[in-house]
């Protein structure tokens, strides 16, 4: 069978023996809400677990997390009804503060501020970013992360995150009180709670992922609201759900596994494209696919990675890192967590485990610094990989893997 894969702005089309074929693991998308300001409305006036004419008062303080320019998020259309439902309840704007959840990433610039809001929000309430170096302790997890926030954040009567709900590759899920860690945290806990994502149980759609239950023990006390949104992968609202930041949580988990949570047996082989660009821009982002892919993979098995990055590596500490000796990497990350050299350390681990082949524009050798085997086209890769296995091998196809989180657990244990 003929199959196309997305590559940059094209595709490229592998032939699988039938014989050989799994399967081919598209997502089930579900279709954009009609109006995504009566969506909003609608989780407001029926939030889960909380509600905020119950916790909030007027004259409280409130202070607003919102995702930064990294992110998908349409804050512009969850703000607006946000802001008129907390002027209803009597809190005025001037109370009102929103913060960027910028985590380790740099300052945003007043234009891409402003894009994020919209005109309207931004010329009427205050924004300002997060600062790593404004933080204040308030505990410490039972994993031994520091919680450290930011101070305004802190000093606000309410906290409300706001944010959109997809697949994880090492929290299980995004969305929920991530806006507090890392989003508004000091840089020791963002790397002390990074540094969990070595663990077995760190992988995407895993709802008690390590990560998540550190963020949530760490965090829990500090907001009693979310806002959050599910999008499919042209970035439409799907759902929307508010209420208490657990409880809110789960119920857009279950949106997002809907659509992208995909019951398969284990393979052999796994040929995966994050889907095209933007999401195989380079290889720091197109790993996202990897460890989707990893998830059923076979031990012994194979990855075949198909994803063009023209921007080579992506990131100047993923590159530095792996000039470090491949039996000192992880020990590296648990002593001293860098952001970047995370990704080394990833594929280290999985390169162990199955062989990784890589069909894209990076250069062979740096394909091979990076625990690949490059492949000049993503046939050639796949006759490899099946000529190099004894015995029948069973070939499964994720066109958009950087969306598709294959799983062969029971709903229970994900």
């Amino acid at each position: 069978m003929k199959i196309q894969l997305p590559y940059g702005h094209g595709s490229v089309s592998v032939d699988v023996p039938d014989r050989n074929l799994a399967g081919v693991l598209e997502p089930n998308e579900l279709p954009a809400v009609k109006d995504c300001k009566s969506a909003v409305k609608e989780a407001l006036e029926h939030p889960i677990g909380s509600s905020l004419p119950d916790i909030a008062r007027p004259g409280d303080s409130v202070a607003i997390i919102a995702n930064d320019i990294t992110r998908i998020t349409p804050t512009d259309k969850l703000l607006p009804p946000l802001i008129s439902h907390l002027n209803e309840i009597g809190i005025r704007d001037s109370d009102i503060e929103i913060v960027f959840a910028t985590g380790s990433h740099r300052k945003q610039t007043e234009d891409e501020q402003r894009r994020l809001l919209g005109n309207e929000i931004y010329d009427r309430i205050s924004c300002i970013d997060h600062d790593p170096d404004r933080c204040r302790h308030v505990g410490i997890t039972s994993r031994g992360t520091p919680i450290e926030i930011f101070a305004p954040v802190l000093d606000a009567d309410i906290v409300i995150c706001t944010g959109s709900i997809e697949f994880h590759y090492y929290a299980g899920y995004s969305g929920g009180l991530k806006s507090l860690l890392p989003g508004v945290s000091s840089l020791a806990s963002i790397r002390k709670n990074h540094a969990l994502m070595v663990h077995p149980d760190a992988v995407s759609g895993r709802i008690n992922s390590p990560v998540r239950q550190d963020i949530e023990e760490g965090t829990i006390g500090l907001s009693k609201f979310i806002l959050n949104a599910v999008l499919n992968s042209k970035n439409e609202i799907v759902a929307v759900v508010s209420g208490d930041p657990v409880e809110a949580h789960r119920a857009g988990v279950f949106y997002a596994d809907q659509m992208y949570r995909i019951r398969a047996d284990p393979a052999d082989i796994v040929i995966t494209s994050p889907g095209g660009m933007p999401k195989d821009i380079n290889l720091y982002q197109s790993q996202k696919s990897l460890e989707n892919a990893k998830n059923i993979v076979k031990d012994g098995g194979a990855i075949i990675l198909v994803a063009e990055c023209l921007e080579g590596l992506g990131n100047d500490v993923y590159e530095r890192w792996l000039d470090i000796p491949r039996g000192e990497l992880l020990h590296r990350l648990k002593s001293g967590f860098e952001l970047g050299g995370h990704k080394a350390v990833l594929t280290s681990l999985l390169a162990e485990r199955v062989d990784l082949y890589l069909v894209s524009a990076i250069p062979d050798d740096l394909a091979k610094k990076a625990y690949f085997t490059p492949a000049v086209d993503v046939q050639s890769a796949l006759d490899t990989a099946i000529s190099g296995r004894e015995g029948f091998s069973q070939v499964m196809v994720m066109p958009h893997g950087g969306l598709t989180c294959p799983t062969h657990h029971s709903p229970a244990s994900a």
